[in-house]
C-alpha cells in the first residue's frame, strides 16, 4: 500500500512527463499556489475588516446570547459607544442575526456582505483570481492526458470518476429542491396567515428568518430556548465522555502549557493500556482545542495537525516524536458569559471530534499513511458517524 501511494503521489506530481511537460507542470502548480492563497487570503481578509454597527433596538428579535456576543465584538473591535454592538461576518454571528433579525433591510445587508466574500474591495477580486486558477487547472489535466480537471481530480478517489460524482450530486438535488419547495410553501402560508406580504417575495436573506418563525408557530419550537443546555463546557464533557466510553480516552487539561492564544485549551490524551495489570496510562496524543472565533481565524470548523503519528522514526529519536499533535478548531462566538451553542454548533464539535480520533487513533507505520493521508471522500466518514452521538437520548440526558 505504501508503495502504491508514494507512486501514484509521484505520478500524479508528473514524475512520468518529459522534462518540458514537467517544467510547465511546475510551473502551473507554483501558479496555482499562489493563487490559491490569494484567494483564501482575500476572504480572511473580508470577514476581518467587514463589520456592521448596530444599536441594541437594531437587534430586536435575537436572543440575549446573540446580543451578549454582539456586544462583545464591539469591545473586540474598539467601539466604544456604550450601545454599539457588532454583526460580522463569522458563522457564528452572521447566522443567528440572519435567523432571529426582524430587521430585513439588516438581513439583507449581512447576507450580501457574508455571500461576497472575496469581493468586498476593489483590491480583492477573487472572481478574477477564479477564473485564472480555472484555466491553470484545465491545462494540469491536460498535461496528464485528462479531458478535465473533475477528470483528474477524481481518479485518486473512491468515485472514480465525474460521472459518479454527478450521479450522487443530481439524486441528492432532486430530494433537497423538493423538500426546500416544500418548505417554502409553509413559509408563504405563514405569511399569508399574519397578513404579511413582501413586495419581491422570499429572499435569499429571508430564508433562516421566516423557517424559524414557521419552526415556532407551528412545533411550538424556538431552537434559542435550548441552548442554555448547551453550554460549550457542557457540549465539550460531552464529547469528551463519548470518547472515553468508545475509545478509553480520558483528557487530561494541561494548564501548565502555553498555547499559541490563551483561548486555546491543551489537553494530555491517554489510555490505560492494562488496567489489571496496574500499566501507567499511556499517552496518545495532545489535543488542542481552538473554539473560539478571532480576528485573521479562518471561518469554519476544521481538524488539523501540528505532527502526525507514525512508527518509523529516525535511530535515536526521542519517542516523543511519535504521538500526534492534534487540534480541533471552531468558530464559536464569545459572549460576556458562558458560551452557548445551538444544536448545530453542538453537531460541528462531535463532528471535529471524529476527525480528532482519526488523528489521535492512528496507528500505522508510516506517516504517509497514517491519520487523516486517506482517500478525499472517505476522510469525512469517521467525523460523520461521531456527529450523531449528539442526539443519543442517553447522552443528552447525562450532560445536556
Amino acid at each position: 500500500r505504501l508503495a502504491e501511494r508514494v507512486y501514484i503521489g509521484f505520478v500524479r506530481m508528473g514524475a512520468k512527463l518529459d522534462e518540458d511537460s514537467k517544467k510547465k507542470y511546475a510551473d502551473i502548480q507554483a501558479e496555482l499556489a499562489t493563487l490559491q492563497t490569494n484567494f483564501m487570503q482575500n476572504v480572511l481578509k473580508d470577514e476581518e475588516v467587514w463589520e456592521m454597527v448596530v444599536t441594541s433596538d437594531d437587534m430586536e428579535g435575537c436572543p440575549p446570547d446573540l446580543v451578549s456576543a454582539a456586544r462583545q465584538a464591539a469591545i473586540d473591535r474598539n467601539h466604544d459607544g456604550p450601545n454599539d454592538h457588532v454583526i460580522t461576518l463569522g458563522r457564528s454571528l452572521v447566522e443567528p442575526f440572519l435567523t432571529y433579525s426582524s430587521r430585513r433591510d439588516l438581513r439583507k445587508k449581512a447576507f450580501e456582505a457574508w455571500t461576497s466574500r472575496g469581493e468586498l474591495s476593489e483590491e480583492r477580486d477573487n472572481l478574477s483570481i477564479a477564473t485564472k486558477i480555472l484555466r491553470l487547472r484545465k491545462r494540469q489535466a491536460g498535461l496528464m492526458d485528462k479531458s478535465t480537471f473533475a477528470e483528474y481530480q477524481t481518479e485518486d478517489t473512491m468515485a472514480q470518476t465525474p460521472e459518479n460524482v454527478m450521479k450522487l450530486l443530481k439524486d441528492v438535488w432532486a430530494r433537497s429542491k423538493d423538500a426546500a419547495n416544500r418548505e417554502r410553501e409553509m413559509m408563504e402560508a405563514f405569511l399569508t396567515e399574519g397578513g404579511e406580504e413582501l413586495e419581491d417575495g422570499i429572499q435569499p436573506w429571508d430564508w433562516r428568518y421566516y423557517a424559524e418563525q414557521v419552526r415556532q408557530a407551528n412545533y411550538n419550537f424556538d431552537e434559542s430556548e435550548l441552548k442554555p443546555y448547551l453550554s460549550l463546557n457542557a457540549v465539550t464533557n460531552a464529547v469528551f465522555d463519548v470518547s472515553n466510553k468508545l475509545y478509553g480516552l480520558k483528557y487530561v487539561k494541561r494548564d501548565d502549557v502555553e498555547a499559541y492564544h490563551p483561548d486555546v485549551n491543551v489537553y494530555e490524551v491517554r489510555r490505560n493500556k492494562a488496567e489489571a495489570k496496574g500499566e501507567e496510562d499511556e499517552l496518545v496524543a495532545l489535543f488542542l482545542h481552538d473554539n473560539y472565533a478571532r480576528p485573521h481565524k479562518s471561518s469554519g470548523a476544521w481538524m488539523s495537525e501540528y505532527r502526525s503519528q507514525k512508527k518509523n522514526l529516525v535511530y535515536g529519536a526521542d519517542p516523543i516524536e511519535a504521538v500526534p499533535v492534534v487540534s480541533n478548531n471552531n468558530n464559536f462566538a464569545k459572549g460576556s458569559g458562558s458560551t452557548l451553542l445551538s444544536f448545530d454548533d453542538g453537531v460541528t464539535l462531535f463532528h471535529e471530534m471524529g476527525h480528532g480520533h482519526h488523528g489521535m487513533l492512528s496507528d500505522a507505520t508510516f506517516g504517509t499513511l497514517a491519520s487523516t493521508s486517506v482517500l478525499r471522500d472517505f476522510v469525512e466518514l469517521p467525523s460523520q458517524l461521531m456527529e450523531h452521538w449528539l442526539s443519543e437520548p442517553a447522552v443528552l440526558k447525562e450532560h445536556a
